[in-house]
């Protein structure tokens, strides 16, 4: 039987040779240099996949492309108004740390953000050697429920509170990867609310969709322009289905991972104690101090000291399924 992924795999045999033929332009060697690294990792995942198809462990699935940019959904939880305050503190955080390390963002919704680009920087956590690390790869980790205690400004007696909100960090989905049938598909146009002038409250260019199969409802009404709102909504909708499709596909080769690195809602990752000025993850057992800072931003230190702890689980968790 072909092997599936054999056609792909020559596809970029071709073009990494095109680009080696630009190597003897002084002009175009850089760039030269820049695709040949990206299609020569291109070609060993196609070929790992193929390894693995002809060993029957795989189905033929056509590989994805890498995960760039990624969506970062934060919900309130437990906690009244203390946890929407709480939920803009961390959003607050992320876009801070964006700021940061120059990584570009677009807002979605009130506590939707999309994270853009590569970094150069944590040289420590930069998966597989290649030089840089990817929104989607940075962030991955942060998905789960967070959860503070401290004096809510609005306690008048000075005890301690407990809130949480909802993290989910999901990839952009490229549309050939997830199929989205039209007929599955259910739009409302309408007005949206708070500021943003004439052009949002007085027209409908809020998107509402509602897909049938999974019941997912997603509502866009950041842009001004109707058209905007609804390739967001689309976007959005991929991005969820993806974390369906991904968690099922998992179970059925026998490989399913746990929470770790997945958008799982439920569960607790890590806890910010205002009083012991700590903050712990409850995956790596790992604990950071000097919390006023963190949440202004400083994300730098905890990263690089969790990103390989969490790699170093995550592979036990895969061993041990």
């Amino acid at each position: 039987m072909t092997n599936p992924y054999q056609s792909q795999i020559e596809e970029l045999e071709a073009k990494i040779a095109e680009s080696t033929q630009m190597l003897a332009d002084p002009e175009m060697k850089n760039l030269a240099l820049i695709d040949i690294e990206n299609l020569q990792l291109q070609k060993k995942q196609l070929e790992d996949a193929a390894d693995q198809y002809e060993q029957g462990q795989v189905a033929p699935d056509v590989i994805p492309e890498e995960k760039v940019n990624c969506i970062i959904e934060i919900r309130p939880g437990a906690g009244g108004d203390e946890a929407k305050i709480w939920a803009n503190d961390i959003l607050r955080m992320y876009i801070r740390f964006c700021e940061i390390i120059n990584l570009k963002i677009e807002f979605i919704d009130d506590l939707v953000i999309k994270i853009f680009g590569k970094t150069r920087s944590f040289e420590e956590i930069h998966p597989n050697q290649k030089g840089y690390i990817t929104a989607y790869e940075l962030f991955r980790y942060e998905s789960g429920v967070h959860r503070v205690q401290r004096v809510p400004s609005t306690e008048s007696q000075g005890r301690i509170h407990t809130s949480t909100a909802s993290v989910a960090v999901l990839p952009e989905i490229h549309p050939k990867e997830i199929e989205i049938r039209t007929e599955d598909i259910e739009w409302q146009f309408i007005r949206a609310s708070g500021a943003g002038g004439q052009s949002v409250n007085k027209t409908s260019s809020a998107a509402r969709l509602f897909h049938k199969p999974s019941e997912i409802m997603i509502v866009s009404k950041q842009e001004k322009k109707q058209e905007q709102n609804r390739k967001i909504a689309l976007e959005l909708l991929r991005s969820q289905l993806w974390e369906i499709e991904e968690e099922r596909r998992q179970k059925e080769i026998g490989v399913a991972r746990s929470a770790i690195g997945r958008a799982q809602r439920a569960e607790k990752i890590r806890t910010y104690n205002y009083p012991q000025n700590r903050i712990t993850d409850h995956r790596s057992k790992q604990s950071w101090y000097n919390l006023p800072l963190i949440l202004d931003g400083d994300l730098g230190k905890m990263m690089v000291e969790l990103h390989p702890e969490m790699d170093k689980v995550y592979a036990i968790s895969e061993e041990n399924k």
